[in-house]
């Protein structure tokens, strides 16, 4: 799949300079730990960041991207993951995970018209009981709003929001969020 100008080794740079620098580069992992899952299924993990580190921690991951050389950067730093070249809204693992989490403004990366079918695709994936999380900028062309539309179309309800990955109570600035969306029906 086209990469669209998208250097692996380069964005994984930065983040690799942040942690250099002191900078703490897990605040989404320290938020999903939080959700005690066992399992994670990481949706545009990009180079594998959240991933690599919910491993380190002791959950059992899976990481889902369409850009290869974000997988290629991903494999080359933990080629003992299992990392999964693929669209979201029509992969179908044959499974679920206590968490499904979109960590890095997927919803802003998918093309306009598409994302309740991401949405659902995440949702297909989610465990009785599990959650759907997900972090994405908004007054970017998607509102929580209708991402909240497109999880209840999906048999999931809004659990909680905050503004940022430390909790920080919604609305906050107004420039974030992070949503909890908790499995409704059977999946």
């Amino acid at each position: 799949m086209t990469d669209h100008g998208w250097d692996g080794d380069r964005y994984q740079r930065q983040f690799d300079d942040l942690a250099a620098s002191g900078a703490s580069v897990h605040g989404e992992v320290d938020f999903l730990m939080t959700l005690a899952p066992k399992s994670v299924l990481d949706v545009g993990c990009g180079t594998g960041r959240v991933a690599i580190e919910l491993a380190r921690r002791g959950v059992r991951v899976a990481g889902v991207e369409m850009l290869d050389s974000m997988l290629v950067t991903a494999r080359g730093l933990a080629p003992e993951l299992e990392w999964i070249q693929h669209e979201m809204s029509t992969l179908d693992l044959g499974r679920t995970f206590d968490v499904v989490a979109m960590a890095g403004n997927v919803p802003l990366f998918t093309p306009e018209g598409t994302h309740a079918a991401l949405v659902a695709g995440c949702a297909r994936h989610v465990s009785p009981g599990g959650a759907l999380v997900s972090g994405f900028q908004l007054n970017r062309g998607y509102d929580v709003d209708e991402y909240d539309a497109h999880c209840a179309a999906a048999g999931l309800t809004l659990e909680a929001r905050y503004a940022t990955w430390d909790q920080e109570p919604f609305p906050g600035d107004g420039s974030y969020a992070v949503s909890v969306s908790r499995r409704t029906t059977p999946a």
